[in-house]
């Protein structure tokens, strides 16, 4: 069993409203619940049931769960991949491989990598939330939210006012289009020119015996094409075996998901690995075609009055292609609700929140970058610039990989990056560098000099 770590409390408590109950904001509601503040979650959703399926903890990630004290209830329903290797899209030839990937994440980042199902997590996140004093409001749709108060309208006539209200409402982030028209800005997702389908098999329903060893003994698995990619893992420890394909968009401008179609999906594959369209025979069920979105970057993340704050894909929603948006999310709301930890007034808020600012937006948005640099590296046309990035990665096979890679998930210089970020150590440096005090402690001497 892995004990909570221990997060210091603050003396003085906010009371706190959270919008949006997806991974940011109840790991922001977990966080700030241990820091001793008082939490409340307005989720427009009538009842958890996030759509999406297979979501791949990184390291980064999984360490926070020790803080949040849910890692031993997560680590029941995890797969661990064993391995993690890049395959050639037109005949399955394995370009990159990493043995002993499990172990090799834990001796390097102290935390294993996990692929969980979504729901898993989202359940996980709210009953311990719940646990932990926090308020969770299912069918709280938001009608407006004023940044002087602050205070938060709901679509009922409710207002609820608070000291601080956190923007996790996602990329259709009702919340930043509010933030934005305050300073008369607008902004709207942009697409990104590619699509997912997504995909979940079960394991008593598959009776390929080589498909079926597969799923059941837990890898983490790439194909790479001309434009397109496909990444394949376990689930709920071997049972489930989640496969996204990446695609280039062909939805109308005006629609983010649609029903897609069997044969079409099919069709786009037919000249990839055997092995991978033995899968996609396999499914049976209509599968849904979702449009890939970004948004631009923010001027700031914190209102003015330092009464309002955006943690995950509100401020920062990031490509799937490095599977760095639910831990990004996580992180952002672990580190909000570290340094909220430190409070000794209400008066600190300002210095607090543009420490968390300082501490995740860098980061965040040097992620988003990179999952643009790794989706070029992954979807390169046949031709030099491919046969180049292959004989690389070629040369790597069955050794130590000693140059930058074009897998970020196993380059020397991006994994460490990206999997050894801590989020609570990070956070302890920063404030034994400025604690939150020194400028109020700063202007008293100040005051008495004079």
């Amino acid at each position: 069993m892995v004990t909570p770590q221990t997060q210091q409390t603050s003396p003085s408590p906010l009371d706190i409203i959270v919008i949006g109950a997806g991974l940011s904001g109840l790991s922001t509601a977990i966080s700030c619940a241990l820091a001793g503040h008082n939490v409340v979650i307005l989720e427009a959703a009538k009842e958890l049931a996030e759509i999406g399926a297979g979501l791949q903890i990184t390291p980064n990630a999984s360490k926070i769960f020790q803080q949040f004290g849910v890692y031993d209830e997560l680590e029941a329903t995890a797969a661990e991949p064993s391995f993690l290797q890049v395959r050639r899209f037109c005949d399955g030839k394995i370009l990159s491989r990493t043995d002993d990937f499990n172990g090799d994440m834990r001796r390097k980042y102290g935390a294993p990598f996990w692929d969980l199902h979504r729901v898993d997590v989202q359940r996980a996140l709210a009953d311990r939330a719940r646990q932990l004093g926090a308020e969770l409001r299912l069918g709280a749709r938001i009608a407006d939210v004023d940044f002087d108060g602050p205070l938060v309208k709901l679509e009922n006539g409710e207002k609820i006012t608070a000291d601080l209200v956190v923007g996790a409402d996602g990329l259709w982030s009702k919340c930043r289009e509010r933030f934005l028209a305050m300073k008369g800005q607008s902004d709207s997702p942009l697409p990104t020119g590619d699509l997912a389908y997504r995909i979940v098999l079960k394991l008593d329903e598959v009776d390929d015996p080589v498909l079926r060893e597969w799923i059941s003994k837990p890898s983490c698995q790439f194909w790479i094409g001309p434009g397109a990619h496909v990444v394949a893992y376990s689930l709920r420890d071997g049972y489930m075996f989640n496969i996204v394909l990446l695609v280039p968009d062909n939805l109308p401008a005006n629609v983010a998901r649609q029903p897609g179609s069997l044969d079409e999906m099919r069709q786009l594959f037919s000249s990839w690995d055997p092995v991978l369209n033995r899968f996609l025979d396999q499914v049976k069920t209509a599968v849904d075609k979702w449009k890939l979105m970004h948004r631009p970057e923010l001027d700031s993340w914190v209102s003015e009055k330092s009464n309002f704050v955006f943690v995950g894909d509100a401020c920062h929603p990031m490509l799937p292609y490095l599977a760095q948006g639910a831990n990004s999310s996580i992180e952002d709301g672990a580190v909000l609700g570290n340094v909220l930890a430190a409070l000794d007034a209400k008066s600190q808020l300002p210095q607090a929140l543009s420490l968390y600012e300082q501490l995740r937006k860098k980061r965040s948005e040097a992620i988003v970058r990179e999952t643009f640099a790794q989706r070029k590296d992954f979807h390169m046309v046949n031709g030099m610039e491919q046969q180049a990035r292959d004989e690389l990665m070629l040369s790597q096979l069955g050794t130590q990989i000693t140059t930058r890679f074009p897998s970020r998930w196993q380059c020397p210089e991006v994994q460490p990056w990206l999997y050894g970020y801590d989020a609570q150590k990070e956070t302890e440096a920063a404030l034994r560098e400025a604690p939150l005090g020194r400028a109020r402690q700063a202007r008293s001497v100040d005051e008495c000099r004079r």
